[in-house]
């Protein structure tokens, strides 16, 4: 059951992403928000784990395939996030210290990192916010590694798609210890 609604959402992300003109494979998407929440139901209780495999597989395979993380995605992100977050008023609060950061390094270095990144950052932080303050520079140190892991698996032509590792740092620190 949790499985048909992951692959119902799922299905969903992309259709936004292919309106979006990002279009992902909306059958690996699907299927993979899919086998994300039948594992996560195995996991974790936890609705910000769902909130985010829902959010990780599409934006991963569209940062991937188009170095884009659409604002379709990312914007609704934060009132979700926030909504299923223990301490609302925390998840704000990590979320604007988390995008601040990924802001002021856009600011500085902005071929180092998107606006969709800063986006996306933000966002993540409201999900980070319900495992701890501590989890926001883990959280940076874990998509810095991942991000370089990109970079030496593969040549990127327009710079090395960060929203992967963002994306997979927040929900390892969620499952690893959920709000």
């Amino acid at each position: 059951m949790v499985g048909a609604a992951g692959t119902t959402v799922g299905a969903g992300t992309a259709s936004l992403l292919r309106r979006a003109e990002a279009p992902v494979p909306a059958a690996v998407v699907a299927l993979g928000t899919g086998a994300a929440w039948t594992g996560l139901a195995v996991l974790t209780p936890a609705w910000t784990a769902f909130v985010l495999a829902a959010l990780a597989v599409p934006l991963i395979a569209a940062d991937l395939r188009h170095r884009r993380l659409p604002d379709v995605l990312t914007l609704p992100a934060y009132p979700l996030l926030v909504a299923v977050a223990p301490d609302p008023a925390k998840a704000l609060g990590a979320a604007a210290v988390f995008g601040g950061a990924h802001l002021v390094v856009h600011l500085v270095a902005p071929h180092a990192m998107g606006a969709g990144d800063v986006k996306l950052a933000g966002a993540l932080g409201a999900a980070l916010g319900s495992v701890g303050w501590a989890a926001l520079p883990v959280a940076t140190v874990l998509a810095a590694f991942v991000t370089a892991v990109l970079a030496a698996i593969r040549r990127w032509r327009n710079g090395v798609p960060h929203g992967p590792g963002l994306l997979a740092a927040a929900t390892a620190l969620v499952l690893i210890r959920p709000g």
